[in-house]
């Protein structure tokens, strides 16, 4: 999501867009030039689908919504060379995906690139790149390994954690210093002082700008935020969004409990967390994707 435009972008990498674990395995096992070898050989073979493969398609698909221009653009940042990228955009060809524009990086990491693509998002299954994205104040995530079911419903549906990817860590912060006692406490003093904006706010605006061009009682696409926080914590996040003027479409509080069941039911084609442990769990139920930010990751 460029701050410049109007436009919706995402940065992916190959290993999150297609499934390349055995290519990967060839890499670790026998070295550059044995995969460079096994990817031209498999060239015109397309790769399967990865993980991220159906939100990407999804987000894709509301172009077809949009008649007036392209609102969503989705960008390919892969360190493979452009020979071995051959294989990657013959299987991006293979799937009628509407993906042009790429970065092959020749081995080195591709992050760098996604400044200049002016993307806001990005999606890879580098820890690293991850994290160095986030240092350039982009919103990232590692996509996990993650149980991915056949999809059944055509609308775009992206779940959120809150503390540390819509919001900032401030209150996590007292939680994990002080004690629940004081952190419900603050949060209740604190209820009508919104929380500052946490590495996904831009995501959430963008998808809600996308969200208002649609009619409001089928839109394509559809908001959750599914939290650990309960009352009373509930009602400064209700606050924050609304002085945001940002809507989301459910919100779960869930006091604690374990987050992959409620995901499931809200049918999520992507979760975004910032603690390692709540995506172990959610990624057993729906994709995931880990985003290394806030005191959780210090």
């Amino acid at each position: 999501m460029s701050i410049n435009s109007e436009k919706m972008k995402i940065a992916i990498s190959s290993r999150a867009l297609f499934d390349l674990e055995d290519s990967h395995r060839v890499f670790q096992e026998k070295g550059v030039d044995a995969y460079c070898q096994y990817q031209i050989e498999h060239e015109n073979e397309p790769l399967e689908p990865g993980v991220a493969y159906p939100l990407v398609k999804k987000l894709l698909a509301l172009n077809e919504f949009l008649t007036d221009s392209t609102k969503v653009e989705v960008v390919l940042i892969s360190r493979n060379s452009a020979d071995t990228g051959l294989r990657v955009f013959n299987s991006i060809n293979h799937f009628n995906l509407d993906i042009s524009r790429a970065a092959f990086s020749g081995g080195e990491s591709p992050y760098r690139y996604i400044q200049p693509f002016e993307t806001n998002l990005f999606l890879s299954a580098d820890p690293l790149d991850v994290a160095s994205a986030l240092e350039l104040g982009i919103a990232a995530a590692t996509i996990l390994p993650s149980r991915t079911g056949e999809i059944v419903h055509d609308q775009l549906r992206i779940a959120f954690d809150g503390d540390a990817v819509l919001f900032s860590d401030e209150a996590e912060r007292v939680f994990r210093e002080r004690g629940l006692e004081e952190f419900s406490n603050q949060e209740r003093q604190s209820a009508r002082t919104p929380l500052l904006g946490g590495p996904f706010k831009k995501v959430l605006s963008a998808l809600h700008r996308l969200q208002v061009e649609f009619p409001s009682d089928n839109p394509p696409i559809r908001t959750a935020l599914v939290t650990a926080r309960a009352a009373p914590a509930h009602e400064r996040v209700i606050r924050t969004l609304r002085a945001w003027n940002i809507r989301i479409d459910e919100a779960v509080f869930l006091g604690g409990l374990p987050k992959g069941k409620f995901l499931e039911t809200f049918g999520a084609d992507i979760f975004f967390d910032d603690q390692r442990g709540h995506c172990d769990s959610s990624r057993e139920h729906v994709p995931t994707g880990h985003v290394p930010h806030g005191i959780a990751n210090g």
